[in-house]
C-alpha cells in the first residue's frame, strides 16, 4: 500500500507540473485547477506513504527522480521541448542516485 500511495503522489505531481506549463502563467482556468488539485493530491499521497513507514529520503528521492524523468520525456514528446544527450545523461544520473540511496539504506 505504501508504494501505491507513492505512485499516486508521483502521477499527481507529474500531472500538476505538466499542467503548470499548459496553464500559461495561470491564465487558462482548467490547467490552473489541475495544478492546484494535482500538487495538493501529490502532497497528500506522499504524506500517506511516509505515514505508513517509507523513509522520507527514499520516498522523496523516488518521487523526484521519476517526476523529473517523466516530465522531461513528456516535454520532449508532447510540448515541443528539446531533450539533449547531456540532459538524458543527467536524468540517468538522478535515477542512479536514487538507486544508490535505496541500496545504501538496505541492511
Amino acid at each position: 500500500m505504501t508504494f501505491l500511495f507513492l505512485a499516486l503522489a508521483i502521477v499527481s505531481e507529474i500531472s500538476a507540473t505538466v499542467s503548470l506549463k499548459l496553464s500559461e502563467g495561470f491564465t487558462k482556468l482548467v490547467p490552473s485547477i489541475v495544478v492546484v488539485v494535482g500538487y495538493a493530491a501529490a502532497f497528500l499521497f506522499l504524506s500517506q506513504a511516509l505515514k505508513r513507514g517509507m523513509g522520507v529520503g527514499v520516498a522523496y528521492g523516488i518521487w523526484s527522480a521519476v517526476g523529473v524523468a517523466a516530465v522531461a520525456v513528456i516535454g520532449a514528446l508532447f510540448l515541443d521541448e528539446r531533450l539533449t544527450l547531456v540532459q538524458v545523461g543527467g536524468i540517468v544520473l538522478v535515477i542512479l542516485g536514487v538507486v544508490a540511496l535505496e541500496l545504501g539504506g538496505a541492511h
